[in-house]
């Protein structure tokens, strides 16, 4: 039976999604961005805002503690939305208690205390995962990832954007508090949200089974090495256009605030339109056959910033080429996330996804630093042309981990 675009959206597995992955984005930037701006407010001395961003490495390690929330079961709610529920009520607590200190007084202690946001921060982005790549089936995968990526996107507005602007109207520690009462209100979604099967067996018999079988059962697959250097490369393109996205239009005579509301602003709203299309898409034509298509799309979309570069400072050209990266970035993210999920067995989820998915990190972080370099060889024009071939290995390597008949294609028609 074929899944319409809109009635994936409707179900009750994928519609919690949009409210885990609101809580999954809410604690990032209260230890990143607004925190920094805090700091800043009480004039604290840059080097040590600067030092403060070492606070997100719970992040790029938790592959560490992952295997801990595949063996272990809380006494409530079940496996996964029973861990969910601890550390959103955990983050809750924590980051009230950040807001109660003052940078400019307790800047050690509040170190501590943002560090330990970020912990439990990302052991809830490790059971989140989990939790979406276990209770959806595979025709659902794309509309979970997009509903996922929506929710995490205006979470980071909420701790973002709406908490600077909260800032100018009240104190620090209010916001604060605010941020806290949202992310205790998100663990309602634990509640309503239904809990995984968990077939017999499914669950780690030992702590040793919940570290060491993760790997073995991943590597023992034919290809799982090369598997890994496809997630590295599949959107290196991408990465490599978004990183000097704001320098480049900078350059060539934009405003900070013509930057600010279309690459922000209108940019998360095209790449919400990207993520929720995807799922639609993936529904109706299956994981594997979507990652060609939006492959492809990703990789012509960076040309639109060529051409924005060889008109120059031209308005309607930049928010054309703007919605066109974000919208194909987003199809390429529900797609590639999706598949991610599919690549995981149930008994190791939280592991195998930790894993994949740091890797994806390491792709972005990596692939930035070298492009400074490249626009001072090439000229704006020529390095997004260049950008496009950041793709070519990754679509290169889609007829051996994504055969456009391989059997991921036939979930759209269950």
């Amino acid at each position: 039976m074929n899944t319409s675009w809109l009635s994936v959206y409707l179900r009750r597995r994928v519609l919690c999604l949009l409210g885990l992955g609101f809580s999954s984005g809410l604690p990032l930037a209260l230890t990143g961005s607004t925190l920094q701006a805090w700091m800043a407010s009480e004039k604290v001395d840059i080097r040590l805002i600067g030092i403060f961003s070492l606070v997100g490495l719970p992040y790029t390690l938790k592959i560490v503690w992952a295997p801990l929330m595949d063996r272990f079961t809380p006494p409530w709610l079940g496996r996964r939305r029973g861990w969910i529920l601890v550390t959103q009520l955990l983050l809750a607590g924590t980051i009230l208690a950040l807001g109660t200190f003052s940078p400019s007084r307790h800047l050690m202690f509040m170190g501590l205390l943002a560090l330990s946001v970020a912990f439990l921060s990302a052991s809830q982005d490790i059971v989140i995962d989990a939790y979406r790549a276990d209770v959806l089936p595979d025709r659902e995968k794309g509309a979970g990832a997009a509903t996922s990526v929506v929710g995490y996107r205006l979470a980071m507005l909420t701790s973002g954007a709406l908490a600077l602007i909260l800032s100018d109207h009240l104190p620090w520690r209010h916001v604060y508090g605010l941020m806290a009462a949202a992310m205790g209100a998100c663990a309602l979604f634990a509640f309503v949200s239904p809990e995984p099967p968990h077939p017999r067996g499914a669950v780690p018999a030992s702590l040793r089974e919940a570290v060491w079988m993760p790997l073995a059962d991943y590597f023992k697959r034919s290809g799982a090495v090369e598997m890994l250097a496809f997630i590295m490369v599949f959107k290196l393109g991408d990465a490599i256009a978004g990183a000097m996205t704001t320098p480049f239009l900078l350059d060539i005579g934009f405003t900070r605030t013509e930057v600010g509301t279309v690459n922000k602003a209108f940019g998360l709203a095209a790449t919400i339109v990207g993520t929720l299309a995807g799922g639609g898409i993936i529904a109706r034509m299956g994981i594997h056959r979507s990652l060609w298509i939006f492959a492809f799309l990703q990789a012509v979309s960076n040309l639109g910033f060529t051409g924005l570069a060889l008109l120059g400072h031209n308005y309607p050209a930049m928010v054309g080429a703007v919605a066109v990266e974000n919208i194909c970035g987003g199809l390429g993210t529900a797609a590639f996330l999706a598949f991610l999920m599919s690549l995981c067995d149930k008994r190791y989820t939280a592991t195998q996804f930790a894993l994949l998915s740091s890797l994806m990190a390491v792709t972005r972080v990596l692939a930035g630093a070298p492009t400074g370099f490249l626009v001072s060889s090439l000229g704006w024009p020529l390095f997004y042309a260049v950008s496009t071939l950041g793709a070519l290995p990754g679509i290169l390597l889609l007829p051996r981990f994504a055969p456009w008949k391989g059997p991921a294609n036939s979930a759209a028609a269950d």
